[in-house]
């Protein structure tokens, strides 16, 4: 099983429950003040990159672990692939930590136009996978209007 705990093993009626959770916890207020937290600290970060399928390793983070090392929480006691005990270590809801953990490890890469007017994948390196996943961050940041 993946990190995020996803699985295409699910009804309908599930599906929609778990969107509309994972909805919830990016627009409430605990979210978005994550959000915000998050955005901040991946613009601090000197070397713009990120790994996956762990919160850190060898002094890279995944999206999660950018928080972590930034709060200062020892990470190396977290089991990287139970939601549930990353979400109450991070304050925020298991489907946010989902949905985060799955953009950052499953998404992988996006599709890109070839001349010849195909679209071919290409996996994320550690640059690029920062540079998704701080345009999912900023994508899912409420704009307050005064």
């Amino acid at each position: 099983m993946s990190r995020s705990g996803y699985s295409d093993d699910c009804e309908n009626w599930s599906l929609i429950c778990w969107r509309g959770a994972v909805m919830s916890a990016l627009k409430g207020k605990r979210g978005q003040a994550f959000l915000l937290e998050l955005r901040d600290a991946m613009d601090a970060m000197p070397a713009k990159r990120l790994t996956k399928d762990t919160l850190e390793s060898d002094g890279e983070f995944c999206t999660l672990g950018v928080i972590g090392a930034k709060r200062g929480l020892d990470m190396s006691s977290l089991d990287a692939h139970c939601r549930e005990s990353v979400s109450k270590a991070f304050g925020i809801a298991e489907a946010m930590a989902a949905e985060i953990v799955f953009e950052n490890d499953e998404r992988d890469g996006d599709y890109e136009l070839q001349a010849d007017g195909n679209y071919k994948f290409i996996r994320d390196t550690p640059e690029a996978r920062w540079q998704r996943m701080r345009k999912w961050v900023d994508g899912h940041i409420q704009q307050v209007t005064p």
